[in-house]
């Protein structure tokens, strides 16, 4: 896959990075050459220096012919245009972009263009941790249809199996830790107290989830 990387600050350079590691094709796009440069010799992805915004900078790396396009600039409003024109004019398959303001969300919907947004994880983590007790939503899939659940064994389980608290289409336990190791189980995966399972749960099936766990809301 072809990936564009505009805007090399601490989140686009780790991400060129990890993405070139596992055989992406990557172009780093920034405009200044240091930010380029600091990213090593070693670095097997193409560079391009220039703005972002600016159209000859985006054909130049290769935007007409890319998977996917992702930007990474400080501001909220060079990010929209990118991810807007690499959408609109260049028909990019796969367009994302940083938001950091959390009151754009609504802009960037209704350009249909995907966004992340670091604050917005980290409100969300922090208060899931402060408010955790038995179940976590640790992750949404899609538009939150399904969601990674994660919840503690509660005594009257211990001794069950994960096929106890599973339901097919609906709850589906996809690992376990226990003991501080963590491991994919099996149907008869037998559990105990206070193991940490992780679950896929369809949004209308999280009261049964609960259910079976024994929390009453």
């Amino acid at each position: 896959m072809n990936v564009i990387i505009v805007g090399m600050g601490f989140i686009g350079s780790g991400l060129a990075w990890k993405l070139a590691r596992q055989g992406f094709s990557v172009t780093a796009v920034d405009q200044d050459q240091k930010a380029l440069d600091a990213l090593g010799e070693s670095f097997p992805g193409k560079r391009v220096c220039g703005i972002g915004l600016d159209r000859d900078v985006l054909l130049r790396a290769g935007i007409d012919r890319t998977d996917a396009v992702v930007s990474c600039m400080r501001s909220d409003e060079a990010n929209i245009v990118v991810a807007h024109v690499a959408r609109s004019t260049f028909r990019v398959p796969r367009v994302i972009a940083r938001l950091h303001d959390l009151t754009k969300a609504d802009t960037y919907r209704r350009l249909n263009i995907q966004t992340v947004s670091p604050n917005a994880w980290g409100i969300a983590r922090i208060g899931e941790l402060l408010t955790y007790n038995h179940l976590d939503n640790v992750f949404e899939v899609g538009s939150g249809d399904v969601r990674l659940v994660r919840a503690d064994v509660p005594a009257l389980l211990d001794g069950a199996t994960v096929r106890e608290i599973s339901a097919l289409g609906e709850v589906q336990i996809v690992s376990v830790s226990h003991d501080n190791e963590t491991f994919i189980p099996t149907q008869g995966t037998v559990l105990a107290a206070g193991d940490i399972i992780y679950a896929a749960v369809a949004t209308s099936a999280s009261r049964k989830f609960k259910q079976m766990l024994g929390i009453t809301d």
